[in-house]
């Protein structure tokens, strides 16, 4: 083995493919774009759609965002010939796989946001007017 390669699983070391699979994945915006995806009936999703079920994304961004999903095998990406082209968005079987994770991590935020809320209230710099 090269030494020079990087080793599976060596979150340190920024050439890991795992994380930075976790770089892209781990995005608030891929999160939602995923949960968007999963949630649609019959299960695909045109652009303006999914733009509009996540308030605060740029076009921009959301089109990066789908366009990575896509590169990495977790979306499908379907255009319709038409003026203006028609583009959906479907997840793959990997890509629903990456929702239970997903899910998981929601679960989590959710059961412990009022002890993070707390922690962050408790560990907030002192206001520097306070006092005078």
């Amino acid at each position: 083995m090269d030494a020079a390669a990087p080793r599976r699983g060596d979150l340190f070391d920024s050439q890991c493919p795992t994380r930075q699979l976790l770089d892209r994945i781990g995005t608030k915006w891929t999160s939602m774009a995923v949960k968007v995806l999963a949630e649609a009936d019959p299960g695909e999703v045109r652009f303006a759609e999914v733009r509009r079920r996540m308030p605060g994304v740029s076009q921009k961004m959301l089109s990066v965002t789908l366009q990575n999903l896509v590169k990495d095998g977790l979306v499908t990406r379907r255009v319709e010939p038409t003026v203006p082209p028609r583009v959906h968005y479907r997840l793959t079987a990997l890509g629903l796989s990456l929702e239970v994770p997903l899910a998981a991590l929601r679960t989590w935020a959710e059961d412990h946001m009022v002890e993070i809320a707390r922690a962050n209230a408790a560990n907030a710099p002192a206001d520097a007017t306070a006092g005078e």
